[in-house]
């Protein structure tokens, strides 16, 4: 066994696991039993285990976790990874958008695949498809009051005071639309621990009727939901991927009836065309409206949890569950990882002739836009002392970039597809305006923050349209 260690990263903690975690850089922190050397999770690491003692397996339901022979069917009535009832608001692909050849093969299909002949081809494309377009976004880096405390905190080291710095920005330019008010709820999609919705209810302090739903799919760790017991606004967590998300089923929003505000930072690729679907699609009501009224008991949870009575005329149970969007604000991110399914720009690729497979080459080759600028892998993992609640604030962009084609010789140099990337973004984006300018929007992109705190910094805002 290693030396013990003060962090975790040089030794194990003292009475702590002695099995080395690759992905974290550090050893396992979990508490071992006396005599041991492993946790329970990492007992099959031990090489001086007896034959006799009790193996553990990986879990039918998930193989990232294990568990112990003799003990898996009682736990499989209590994995996580269990099947679990769907809440009311589960419509299953409701946001994932329409397939349009189901035959059409789903492997994608690499950079590396295509010749250097194929991909300038590509590149002509995007040149030509890009040439009309605004190429410079507007800068917009501001701040709030809410945070001035905390990012005049000496405490903070570079990696928090990065992450405040966004939160400010972000707050500053919803305030700069009037987004930030009262009488309204917040949606946040992939609210991970859901910091920003906790800024913006310390911006809200005292105004009324708030409200907040804080939409992840994943189990979240160090959530911050709990400094909220005390607050007058409500907080309720959707344990539900976006893609199934019928925000117009939400108890919540068909008891309150008020405006909707779609907040997320750093919405990771097809997330975004997934949380654009979920507020602004009509296909929610649509399946209501298809939907016959259910009698219920007045003893039934779901009468109390609607507000919707029985008795009540459908037209108004309807009426009700329209959802009025008073406005977005996305953090973009990570645009290698959209989908021609979801992608809510189809319509706008088409105008310019492209299709699936333009926009197949443009997603991949969106990663060039930082491939002088990020880390090498070994670089990139979490700065050194970190600890387990910081690694829930590590996102996935900050350690995420493609590897080049091997193929690229005599390509352009990296400055050159540095340019390539930049216009597939926008190429992407720009897609994205047009969705929300036909839904009666006036939308934008802009810079919410310098290349310096993150490289994904640009931001999508949208509020409806006058007039």
């Amino acid at each position: 066994m290693a030396e013990t260690s003060a962090d975790g990263v040089n030794g194990p903690l003292p009475g702590r696991c002695g099995y080395f975690v690759e992905r974290k850089k550090r050893y396992c922190k979990m508490i071992v039993a006396e005599r041991k050397t492993f946790c329970g999770e990492h007992a099959n690491a031990d090489k001086n285990a007896k034959e006799d003692d009790v193996k553990r397996i990986p879990c039918p339901l998930d193989p990232k976790h294990t568990v112990f022979e003799n003990k898996l069917e009682k736990h499989l009535k209590k994995c996580n990874s269990r099947e679990k009832p769907k809440p009311v608001y589960y419509v299953k692909d409701i946001n994932a958008g329409l397939e349009e050849d189901p035959h059409t093969s789903k492997e994608q299909i690499t950079l590396s695949s295509h010749s250097k002949e194929e991909l300038g081809a590509f590149i002509k494309k995007l040149k030509h498809a890009a040439a009309g377009l605004n190429h410079k976004h507007e800068q917009k880096i501001l701040s709030h009051s809410a945070l001035q405390e905390t990012l005049n905190d000496p405490k903070n080291g570079d990696f928090a005071f990065k992450h405040l710095k966004q939160q400010a920005s972000l707050l500053g330019n919803m305030e700069a639309l009037g987004l930030l008010g009262p009488d309204r709820c917040f949606v946040e999609f992939g609210a991970g621990r859901g910091k920003l919705s906790h800024w913006v209810d310390i911006a809200l302090q005292g105004s009324r009727n708030i409200h907040f739903l804080l939409v992840e799919r994943a189990t979240t760790r160090f959530k911050v939901d709990g400094k909220h017991k005390s607050s007058q606004s409500v907080f309720e967590r959707l344990h539900v991927d976006i893609q199934h998300l019928c925000l117009s089923k939400v108890p919540l929003l068909i008891k309150e009836k008020m405006p909707v505000v779609g907040i997320g930072k750093h919405l990771c690729g097809a997330a975004t065309d997934l949380a654009l679907r979920c507020l602004l699609d009509r296909s929610s009501e649509e399946v209501t409206d298809r939907e016959p009224p259910r009698k219920r008991l007045k003893s039934d949870p779901a009468h109390t949890e609607t507000g919707v009575d029985e008795g009540q005329p459908a037209s108004e149970t309807v009426a009700e569950k329209r959802l009025k969007v008073a406005g977005i604000s996305i953090a973009l991110c990570c645009h290698h990882r959209c989908d021609w399914k979801h992608y809510v720009g189809r319509e706008f690729f088409r105008s310019l002739g492209l299709g699936p497979q333009e926009f197949g080459v443009f997603q991949r080759m969106s990663s060039w836009a930082t491939c002088g600028m990020r880390k090498p892998a070994s670089d990139a993992a979490m700065p050194e002392g970190s600890n387990d609640e910081q690694e829930e604030d590590f996102e996935e962009h900050d350690q995420d970039g493609d590897t080049l084609p091997d193929n690229l010789e005599g390509m352009p140099a990296v400055e050159e597809r540095e340019t390539v990337g930049r216009l597939c973004k926008l190429l992407i984006d720009q897609g994205r305006i047009y969705y929300l300018q036909q839904k009666g929007y006036a939308a934008t992109l802009q810079y919410y923050t310098s290349p310096s705190i993150s490289l994904e910094n640009v931001l999508l805002t949208a509020v409806p349209a006058k007039g």
